[in-house]
């Protein structure tokens, strides 16, 4: 767990590289030299733009290969600029916008026999999912219950993210859940 002050870092890092295309014409990184010990280490990020409730962007990470500060600045300039579904950023969104930095703790495999095994399995508002089989990915931050608040929809709709058919329970398929530390504030603080 961030601390305190390690949390306000981190946002004030999602948030610039967030906006720096916009104001200084190129995206921008941290110094990793400079971060304190936690935000140094590997960690895996999600970073979130949303305006009035609207999503802006979404893009994360499952794997922790970078420094924490590193993952959470790449991937907050990609939710702002490369979120495929979403147009990029654009300056009358910043005023408006919140950021929100989702640090992902370690992943646990979940047995389960099929879906109605999985639903019993989850823990609304907590866990996040992420399932896995033969050519299809996706995954559900635990926010995302705040939408979809019955487990019967959660899975059915990371079913239909992932490419998968809801109620099926393809051969191979692997799952894990995982919790995060999330935390945010309005884009131009």
């Amino acid at each position: 767990m961030l601390s305190p002050a390690d949390r306000q870092v981190a946002l004030d890092i999602a948030a610039r590289a967030a906006t720096a295309p916009l104001r200084e014409g190129r995206r921008w990184l941290p110094e990793v030299s400079t971060l304190p010990a936690d935000l140094a280490r590997p960690g895996a990020s999600f970073v979130t733009l949303r305006a009035r409730g609207d999503l802006l962007g979404c893009i994360g990470s499952l794997e922790p290969r970078l420094p924490l500060a590193l993952d959470i600045a790449h991937n907050a300039a990609a939710a702002a600029f490369d979120d495929p579904r979403l147009p990029p950023l654009s300056p009358r969104d910043v005023p408006v916008a919140d950021i929100h930095v989702s640090v992902l703790g370690p992943r646990e495999q979940i047995s389960a026999s099929g879906p109605a095994d999985l639903e019993r399995t989850l823990r609304p508002g907590t866990d996040g999912l992420l399932v896995e089989s033969p050519g299809h990915r996706a995954t559900f931050l635990p926010s995302v219950w705040e939408q979809l608040g019955d487990p019967t929809d959660f899975v059915a709709a990371l079913w239909r993210k992932a490419g998968l058919v809801p109620g099926s329970w393809p051969a191979g398929v692997r799952l894990h859940r995982y919790q995060v530390e999330e935390f945010g504030r309005a884009l131009s603080a």
